[in-house]
């Protein structure tokens, strides 16, 4: 084999990474969206329903996973640093995982009501989603959108900042207001992992970010 051919190899090799985190940003997205759909629901067999779709997605999010972490065992090139594509590949695992847990909690407790900020706070978790699929697209061209991927992980930072207005403004109201001590419990188990799912979608973000600047 000449050394163009043997480039070449290393090429596609390395290309292998794009579609697959484009892929799992997909998947995070599709369960965002039942997310959304399940805090806004106050159907119980509707929200356990829901919370098995969000399971069905964490599965396929756990395989697709597997399939980066195989791919990069296997490159002797990548198109960035073998350390950050695991952490990124994990992070965005992290993130499904979250939306999951969030999901299990609704199904599990089964608040007497939605609630219009959590509901928000999912909102937002969503377009979190959103922005991640628009940024694993941007992969293969990283040099030439390095400014736009910048902007957009500006985009993630400010929805966990306000999404942690919102989780303090309703749990301050949630002590103050709740007279059932089993509905507080219940919503603030709720809030808190909504909350949690906010901050990790930041932190994948900040990888992006740090994978974008170490490219420039």
């Amino acid at each position: 084999m000449n050394l163009d051919s043997l480039l070449q190899l290393f090429v596609v090799k390395e290309k292998r990474f794009f579609p697959l985190f484009v892929e799992s940003a997909e998947n995070i997205l599709k369960a965002a969206q039942l997310l959304l759909e399940q805090t806004r629901s106050s159907d119980h067999d509707d929200r356990r329903m829901l919370a098995h779709r969000i399971k069905e997605c964490e599965t396929r999010g756990d395989h697709i996973t597997d399939k980066i972490i195989d791919v990069l065992m296997d490159a002797y090139v990548t198109p960035f640093d073998r350390d950050d594509i695991h952490e990124l590949a994990e992070g965005m695992d992290t993130f499904l995982d979250n939306i999951r847990d969030a999901s299990k909690k609704i199904a599990i407790y089964q608040p007497k009501e939605p609630s219009k900020k959590l509901v928000e706070v999912a909102e937002y978790i969503q377009r979190s989603a959103e922005i991640l699929v628009e940024l694993t697209g941007k992969f293969d061209r990283m040099r030439q959108e390095a400014r736009e991927m910048d902007n957009l992980c500006d985009a993630m930072k400010d929805i966990e900042h306000t999404v942690d207005d919102i989780y303090e403004s309703y749990m301050s109201n949630l002590f103050e207001f709740e007279q059932n001590a089993i509905e507080l419990v219940k919503k603030k188990n709720i809030a808190q992992a909504l909350e949690d799912t906010s901050d990790s979608a930041k932190a994948v973000s900040s990888i992006v970010r740090s994978i974008v600047v170490k490219q420039g």
